[in-house]
């Protein structure tokens, strides 16, 4: 079941995927799907074996005002990347680097599961989410490149709050701010 998902995630997306279809790749019957991971977005989280769970972290960022929102979003990949989920996050990035279809996968639990609803709290034009999500994506990927795979110095050894305060307003920026966008 699970390579079923793994290969209908990279493929189609998540949004795209259906537990239907990944039952009838894995030859098995949907309920059989539901019974061991409940929802799709369960079965995403262990498709991509996501050593931590959006859900867990997303719903303050969500709460904060859209004008502290950057700020919110960086403390928030912070909070996630000090944590104990670190190791296995690193195994994931290398691994996206290296593999095409674990970039695929990697890339859909960013955009599914973190950014597009970040984006999509926030009011602006359904056409300038994807743009603004880009973005925001682009700058926290440097972010976490800078400070926890290559280990530049003074990002890999600044205070979270340091962090905070330099890469806040740029996302912020990006999420609600004056920008030329791409596409």
């Amino acid at each position: 079941m699970l390579a079923a998902a793994r290969a209908a995630f990279a493929e189609r997306g998540f949004d795209g995927a259906s537990i239907r279809a990944i039952a009838a790749t894995a030859d098995v019957d949907p309920a059989l799907v539901h019974h061991y991971f409940g929802t799709k977005d369960k079965l995403f989280l262990e498709a991509v074996q996501a050593p931590a769970d959006p859900d867990e972290y997303l719903p303050e960022v969500l709460a904060t005002p859209q004008d502290a929102r950057g700020a919110a979003v960086v403390r928030m990949v912070l909070r996630v990347w000090d944590g104990p989920a670190r190791p296995g996050i690193l195994a994931l990035v290398r691994s996206a680097v290296n593999h095409e279809w674990s970039a695929k996968l990697l890339r859909e639990f960013v955009l599914a599961k973190v950014i597009r609803r970040v984006v999509g709290s926030i009011d602006m034009p359904v056409g300038e989410r994807e743009a603004r999500g880009a973005l925001v994506a682009s700058q926290l990927i440097g972010m976490v490149m800078t400070r926890y795979v290559l280990r530049l110095e003074p990002l890999a050894s600044a205070a979270p709050e340091e962090i905070v305060a330099a890469v806040g307003p740029t996302v912020q920026r990006y999420l609600t701010g004056d920008v030329e966008l791409p596409g």
